[in-house]
């Protein structure tokens, strides 16, 4: 693999920044996270830039390109802010799961919309007390004539309350095993849903996570996704790339927070010098620097790996592990340097501290990951 981004690369790359540089104003981020929403101009002007979808197949509107050019818009959507940043690369939260499965009817239908930022879509797959073992779906989908009835809860659904489809998880026949679930698309007006337990949260304020409740939902057969009794395999395929979009994400995150503090303390003075003239300034700017650099080339060879159909789960959880934790440790680091700024929304730095701590956690935390990684280094016991 060569580790230089290609010509077609760096112009997206800087596409991607010159866009954030001149839509993203920092005043109307801060209104919009305290209400939960995200700016529907800029991410419809995202769409037909060709952003979201730059990942999706050319036969939906989409750019035709990899996970890896998507994880460079992300980065960089990120890295000038981390909270629109992420609300406008993941508005297309799920719909993965039709693009990679779906029939060439429901994807035309659907997913255009998705690509020019008119539709958001997610993903409904955690219950109560369930945590993330899936194992334990138990939102039902009988058939009935040519439809699917479905009943049950989800919880923490991403952009639960502003999404107009929804990818569910379902169980569709008595089999307890994971062969016997389904994602079925549920589009959001449909009787017999309902919303609700909106509430505030420390990060990714402009993705408002809510509980869905499905009470005899009538949706059409045709809008299974995949084949019946894959929905298990289809959502874990699905988890492996989003950890890989998230790694991309909180790289973003940690770059511009390095970013912000680099800029402080070269500007800042304490007695008599720049704070970047001190040696202890000096030092920590260099670890985070490091660990930055370490936590992209992981990313990037990770995104490369899922483009070249050479990805394993293990990889997906290791990047994104990585790359949360390498987030994580950076800006709170930044938050160090800024002193009491760093503490105050105006200076930035904080928000991206929390949305961090958002990639640490969306799509299992640390714990989880590590799970997987473990299953594959320690293999099977005799």
């Amino acid at each position: 693999m060569d580790f230089k981004l290609n010509k077609s690369q760096k112009e997206i790359q800087k596409a991607a920044w010159e866009f954030a540089r001149g839509e993203f104003d920092k005043e109307v981020i801060i209104e919009l996270s305290k209400e939960q929403k995200i700016p529907d101009n800029i991410l419809k002007k995202s769409g037909e830039l060709g952003f979201i979808g730059i990942h999706y197949s050319e036969d939906v509107d989409g750019g035709g390109m990899g996970l890896f050019e998507h994880v460079l818009v992300c980065e960089t959507f990120c890295r000038k802010d981390s909270t629109l940043g992420a609300a406008l690369m993941f508005s297309g939260y799920a719909a993965e799961c039709i693009l990679r499965n779906g029939e060439k009817d429901l994807k035309e239908k659907i997913l255009p919309q998705v690509v020019d930022g008119h539709l958001i879509s997610t993903g409904a797959f955690l219950e109560p007390k369930q945590g993330y073992d899936l194992t334990q779906v138990r939102t039902t989908a009988e058939p009935d004539g040519d439809d699917w009835v479905i009943n049950g809860k989800k919880i923490l659904v991403p952009s639960g309350s502003t999404a107009g489809i929804y990818v569910v998880l379902c169980r569709t026949d008595a089999d307890t095993s994971t062969g016997g679930m389904s994602l079925i698309l549920v589009e959001a007006g449909r009787d017999g849903i309902s919303v609700d337990n909106v509430s505030q949260k420390l990060g990714g304020r402009m993705m408002p996570f809510a509980d869905i409740t499905f009470e005899n939902v009538r949706v059409p057969g045709s809008n299974l996704i995949g084949k019946q009794g894959s929905g298990y395999a289809l959502t874990q395929n699905f988890f492996t790339e989003n950890r890989i979009q998230i790694a991309g994400q909180a790289l973003g995150t940690a770059q511009g927070a390095f970013d912000r503090a680099l800029d402080y303390v070269k500007q800042r003075e304490q007695f008599g010098k720049k704070l970047a003239q001190f040696q202890i300034t000096r030092h920590k700017l260099a670890d985070m620097a490091s660990k930055i650099e370490a936590a992209r080339y992981l990313t990037y060879y990770t995104a490369w790996c899922f483009d070249n159909k050479k990805i394993e789960a293990q990889q997906a959880s290791m990047a994104k592990m990585t790359a949360a934790r390498t987030a994580m440790e950076v800006t709170n680091e930044a938050i160090q340097l800024l002193g009491g700024y760093g503490y105050m929304t105006e200076y930035e730095v904080e928000h991206f501290f929390r949305d961090a701590k958002q990639a640490e956690i969306f799509q299992g935390p640390p714990a989880i990951q590590k799970d997987i990684i473990a299953d594959s280094v320690i293999g099977k016991l005799k």
